[in-house]
């Protein structure tokens, strides 16, 4: 229904249906399936049992479905293949299943089996034999998948060598469900999406197996902070305290801010008070939202399992715990990680007097998008939108002009740098002013050490004996963190760094916050400029699909620019697929590149996929072109 999405012809937001089939009812979120917006897929896997990963039996296994596939394991949430375009011309469906299990694992079980070259679907979990399929047996997938669920459970196990094939559905219903959550099994299905062949057998799987809010694993909640937090184990019955979590925000041109959220235990009521997070702050849920596409339709209530939404509440946000008794006060969702933004671009208004129209417009929409990062670069006085692509930017962009009406200048993009250290050392600094009247006065001493890459910043207080009141201990970190957001080498945010402040000094009367910051700010520079920093460059995961004749081109143009291919495969279609390791830096300007060297019939997606040290030749490069801000 979006009108951007109808332009591009594919999701670009994660959108909440839901239908009654058989007396069950079913929550379905669709997610975009284009590597650009892929942490708007994973932003909304904690309000779900079971992650349904869409494989084109075109194309086959992409870049995005092998993330999608150790996303969805990591969060532990059952796992459903569907193989769509099954009845497409050329397509070798005994190919991509065998492309499946190689992939990702022999657990990987077909529970139905197309038919009549791809125009039937067969099912093959709830009855033990049938017709003719397009390969392998009903009798075989049958055979397989009760073979499966019965080794997790030694009494069905006997019972199965007993019955031999009689057993029946009703009695692997809990062991199917045991063998989803202990990844033991991940059913593959079969459908066509233009011919609706399979979309039954589809539905009734998930009616029947897939499970429902009692039986699948929630996301772990935890109360409390730090090491202190424990977790807290939810239950869905109706008459337990009411909790849910916002999964997305949505700013919606008439209603306003909406927050979309997944009900997890209790219930919630229409006209009931609501809490957030800490439960400071009730508010009343005076209009309470089913969410169908694009129409929000009112209802009274919501059991756990309904996703519903509430709108014009500003205190909102995504990862937002709501709940109605002071019982749940101090409880939040585990944060998941999500796929790091580094395709950037500088934006400047177009129109003298917009500064302030795209200053609020990027705050919506930073609220409605996890993967996107604003940046204020303040030497430049320059605003840089970072995403997971050029289609994640161009959407940001046309949202801007076309739902908040403003236009912007943009520059070509910038590549999100970061810096560590790669050894300890120690830093100190006295900051100490006397202007005339009352001085400033602080001293820190600190020692740093570099952590493992992704680990981000770690601060340890080991100040004793009150060398340093505790009143100041945050103002140290304060400055230490404004080192950190800036930069000490090039500019670039630091990352994976441990600090250890162990000592300082202090005067009863000069000593203030500010004096602090500035010591702790200096102390950590002067330590990192003697721990060998070095300069990281975003390394992506890039999936290359070009003739097989331009295949000789792509691969040593690839190489060229530091690159490692890591698989080629050739599709059912007769093109190839070339994967590879890439750094950023590398492919500015690629996509003219590619339709070069292969004669325009190319196109390649990439995933961030880790961090690097740039070259050293790279690195003195950046250092010299960096002009640091002289503050006292």
């Amino acid at each position: 229904f979006d009108s951007q999405e109808q332009s591009y012809q594919h999701s670009l937001n994660s959108t909440v249906i839901s239908l009654d089939y058989h007396g069950g009812h079913i929550n379905l979120i669709d997610t975009p399936g284009y590597p650009d917006f892929l942490g708007r897929a994973v932003a909304v896997l904690p309000a779900v049992e079971t992650a349904a990963i869409v494989i084109n039996a075109q194309s086959g296994i992409e870049v995005v479905t092998s993330k999608m596939m150790n996303i969805a394991k990591e969060l532990m949430k059952d796992r459903l293949i569907i193989i769509n375009k099954i009845d497409e011309e050329s397509v070798n469906l005994k190919g991509i299943l065998r492309q499946v299990q190689e992939t990702f694992g022999p657990e990987c079980l077909p529970i139905n089996l197309p038919a009549n070259n791809g125009a039937d679907v067969i099912d093959c979990f709830f009855q033990s034999s049938g017709g003719p399929t397009d390969f392998s047996s009903v009798e075989e997938a049958h055979t397989n998948i009760i073979d499966q669920v019965v080794e997790l459970d030694e009494e069905l196990m006997e019972l199965y060598l007993e019955q031999g094939e009689a057993i029946s559905p009703e009695q692997l219903h809990d062991p199917f469900e045991k063998a989803l959550r202990e990844d033991h099994l991940v059913p593959v299905c079969f459908v066509s999406a233009t011919t609706g062949a399979g979309v039954d057998q589809l539905l009734e799987i998930i009616e029947k197996l897939m499970p429902n809010p009692g039986e699948g694993t929630p996301p772990e909640f935890l109360k409390g902070e730090g090491d202190a937090a424990s977790i807290v184990k939810l239950d869905p019955d109706p008459k337990k305290h009411g909790l849910a979590h916002v999964f997305r925000i949505m700013i919606d041109p008439y209603i306003g801010k909406l927050a979309i959220f997944r009900i997890h235990q209790g219930m919630i009521k229409k006209d009931s008070q609501l809490y957030i997070d800490d439960g400071r702050k009730p508010f009343k849920v005076s209009h309470l939202f089913e969410i169908q596409g694009k129409n929000h339709t009112e209802i009274s209530k919501g059991i756990a399992g309904d996703i519903c939404a509430v709108s014009k509440v500003d205190e909102l946000h995504y990862g937002s715990v709501i709940h109605d008794s002071h019982d749940e006060d101090n409880i939040h969702t585990k944060s998941i990680a999500l796929p790091a933004p580094m395709y950037g671009l500088a934006i400047t208004a177009m129109s003298r007097g917009d500064e302030q129209k795209i200053s609020d417009a990027l705050r919506m929409l930073l609220a409605e998008d996890q993967s996107l990062k604003i940046e204020h670069n303040t030497s430049l006085n320059e605003t840089i939108i970072r995403g997971l692509g050029d289609l994640h930017l161009r959407n940001i962009l046309d949202k801007l002009k076309d739902q908040y009406h403003v236009n912007v200048n943009t520059r070509p993009p910038r590549i999100a740098y970061k810096e560590t250290i790669t050894a300890a050392s120690k830093g100190h600094h006295r900051h100490k002013k006397q202007t005339g009247g009352a001085g400033q006065f602080g001293e820190v001493f600190l020692r740093i050490e570099p952590l493992q890459r992704g680990e981000g910043f770690e601060y340890v207080d080991e100040v004793v004996g009150g060398v340093i009141p505790r009143q100041f201990i945050p103002a140290v970190e304060k400055g230490i963190r404004q080192a950190l957001t800036e930069g000490v080498i090039a500019g670039y945010e630091m990352q994976d760094i441990r600090v250890r402040v162990y000592d300082g000094k202090y005067h009863s009367v000069d000593s203030k916050e500010i004096a602090f910051i500035s010591a702790g700010k200096k102390a950590f520079i002067a330590a990192v400029k003697s721990a060998n920093p070095v300069i990281l460059e975003p390394v992506v995961e890039i999936s290359i699909t070009a003739p097989s004749d331009a295949i000789g081109n792509v691969t040593a143009d690839l190489s060229g620019k530091r690159g490692r291919i890591t698989d080629t495969r050739v599709t059912s279609t007769g093109v190839t697929v070339v994967s590879g390791l890439v750094p950023m830096s590398e492919l500015v300007n690629y996509q003219s590149q590619i339709k070069s060297m292969t004669g325009g019939s190319g196109s390649y997606s990439i995933s961030f996929s880790h961090y690097n040290p740039v070259p050293k030749r790279t690195q003195q490069d950046l250092q010299k072109a960096y002009s640091p801000t002289n503050d006292d």
